[in-house]
């Protein structure tokens, strides 16, 4: 059902884009979803957007259906600025209207870096007809302190960020709700040096959204791309007791099928460790109430 028709003291994450690095539309990835990342979560009153894929096209419609006239405040937060994160913005039909307040949060090392990877993809000309200045909306855009520990508020809402093992920096997001923990970790590649850092963060996690866009196989010839492999993810999120796991940032070559091999063998191999950890597949158009 709608996002909004839950009650208001439930938290609810939505699925508007779960693919990796290009939109793939077609008849073979319809039932779990051909656009990129995009996933809206409703808490304690606020609106939070994780990343700005092709997926926040369908939001934007949803929320002006939701709110009409209304004003929309929301929150979006940015993981980083690949292409894949990034792309759906200019497509935002919220971000056109003068009544509502957008708030862009992030990390950049540049003055205005962050306001600058959503400016350069709407340069009014090369790559899109409108200037990023021509979205009626107000948009802020706030860099995150990265020499501190990464901890901020939306609204009453506790968020604490982390850096990911991908080119170019990315982050990873928790989120504490009155019902357990929410993280989103994508574009984290596993098997690195600093896994036990990232075990840390997302350690008793209620739900971990998690990229595992390779299998074992595949990895083998992609480290150095700053994606997950689902078997040491699903190592993860034993190892930090985690409830329930989304795989997510499902590669292009990945159809409904092959995916669905991956779920069954990330669910056999939290069997084999004689675990009670849940595992899904992340898809487009699905609500997880905390």
């Amino acid at each position: 059902m709608p996002v909004e028709s839950y009650p208001p003291d439930t938290s609810v994450i939505h699925f508007w884009g779960v693919r990796g690095s290009i939109p793939t539309p077609g008849p073979s990835t319809i039932r779990v979803g051909g656009n990129t990342t995009c996933v809206e979560l409703r808490i304690a009153g606020q609106i939070i957007v994780i990343d700005a894929g092709s997926g926040i096209r369908a939001l934007g419609a949803a929320l002006i259906n939701e709110f009409g006239e209304k004003p929309i405040k929301l929150t979006l937060l940015s993981t980083h600025g690949h292409w894949d994160h990034i792309q759906g913005f200019p497509f935002f039909t919220p971000a056109y209207a003068s009544q509502n307040r957008i708030h862009v949060i992030g990390q950049n090392s540049e003055p205005n870096g962050l306001r600058a990877v959503f400016e350069k993809q709407m340069d009014g000309s090369r790559h899109f007809p409108v200037l990023l200045g021509g979205m009626a909306a107000e948009i802020i855009f706030e860099h995150l302190d990265t020499s501190g520990d990464l901890r901020f508020t939306v609204g009453e809402v506790q968020v604490q960020a982390c850096f990911t093992n991908h080119p170019g920096g990315c982050l990873a997001y928790r989120f504490e709700t009155p019902t357990g923990s929410i993280v989103f970790l994508s574009d984290h590649e596993t098997g690195g040096d600093d896994e036990l850092r990232i075990i840390e963060f997302i350690k008793g996690a209620k739900i971990l959204i998690a990229d595992t866009q390779y299998n074992s196989s595949e990895i083998t010839t992609r480290r150095g791309w700053g994606h997950g492999c689902v078997d040491e993810v699903v190592s993860l999120a034993l190892h930090a007791s985690a409830e329930r796991l989304y795989l997510f940032h499902h590669d292009p070559n990945h159809d409904d099928a092959f995916l669905d091999g991956m779920l069954q063998d990330a669910k056999n191999i939290a069997s084999s460790a004689g675990s009670n950890l849940i595992v899904e597949i992340a898809t487009e158009g699905v609500d997880i109430v905390v």
